[in-house]
């Protein structure tokens, strides 16, 4: 994978490819077929849409119950209410806290790139199948980008909340779909880039503090504001809008500000919400089960 947004753009300009041509590419280098790696992403992304889904409908009970029934309370919501925001959003939201439901219940779910993070790349696809109705191969290279994307975080930061704060996990997934969707939208690899800038930006510095140490709460809301981070900032980018600092650079500065946190706010659970009153009572009540 090429190291700057700079050369990616030039290279693809020069080319004329995509970013997930040059997955592709590296894929292939490692021995994989372009079949096997699209059939692999079919899995996926069947995966993906069967966690977003599952608890539109229903309710899963977990231990605290600290998450439980948000999905359905929002489709119910989004269905029959007026949500400002629109059904549309309202509607992504909804799957996100599906998946994150699933999740919490130790169901089957994708970590992309992170458990605690779920929700926000299914929501996205699950919402634009249903706007869009993309055929596979839209999907496949809209989801390819988006590991692209993944890959330059990894390489110039982390996707882990205790290293980076939850601007690791729910950042990187919400810029990895804002990325998937500007590629399915039609949009430049320029603008690809952008949109995973701008998603970055709107949430650094965010914490990671979930209660009892558990990525259900507040994780389940930022994967709902994720998916939402995500489809703004691929319309700001596909609006034209562009971000001054390149992709590689925020990353940079992402993984900056995460070692500048404080370890309490780097998923020990100790603080932020986690270090509340209430946080701090299911955590003595999560520690006394265990032992």
């Amino acid at each position: 994978m090429l190291n700057t947004a700079k050369e990616i753009i030039e290279v693809c300009a020069e080319r004329g490819i995509r970013i997930y041509d040059l997955v592709i590419e590296e894929e292939l280098r490692r021995g994989n077929t372009e079949e096997k790696i699209r059939a692999g992403i079919d899995e996926v992304i069947e995966v993906m849409k069967q966690s977003s889904t599952q608890n539109l409908t229903q309710s899963e009970t977990t231990t605290y119950g600290m998450i439980d029934g948000f999905a359905k309370r929002t489709f119910d919501y989004a269905n029959n209410g007026e949500p400002i925001v629109g059904p549309f959003l309202a509607r992504a939201m909804a799957r996100a806290f599906s998946t994150s439901e699933v999740n919490a219940s130790m169901g089957k779910i994708v970590a992309a790139p992170t458990a605690g993070s779920s929700g926000i790349m299914p929501a996205m696809l699950s919402s634009v199948i249903e706007k869009y109705d993309f055929d596979a191969t839209t999907l496949q290279n809209g989801f390819i980008t988006s590991i692209g994307i993944g890959q330059i975080i990894a390489k110039y930061a982390t996707f882990a909340g205790a290293e980076g704060g939850c601007q690791a996990e729910c950042g990187a997934a919400s810029a990895m779909a804002a990325s998937a969707l500007v590629e399915m939208l039609g949009g430049t690899v320029e603008q690809t880039l952008h949109a995973a800038s701008i998603t970055l930006i709107n949430v650094l510095g965010l914490v990671c503090d979930p209660i009892a140490g558990l990525v259900q709460y507040p994780c389940t809301f930022r994967n709902a504001s994720g998916v939402i981070n995500a489809f703004i900032s691929a319309d700001l980018a596909l609006a034209g809008v562009e971000s001054i600092v390149p992709f590689d650079e925020v990353v940079i500065a992402m993984g900056e500000v995460g070692n500048s946190m404080s370890e309490a706010l780097r998923e020990t659970g100790l603080g932020g919400l986690a270090g509340s009153k209430t946080g701090q009572r299911i955590r003595r009540d999560f520690l006394k089960e265990g032992e």
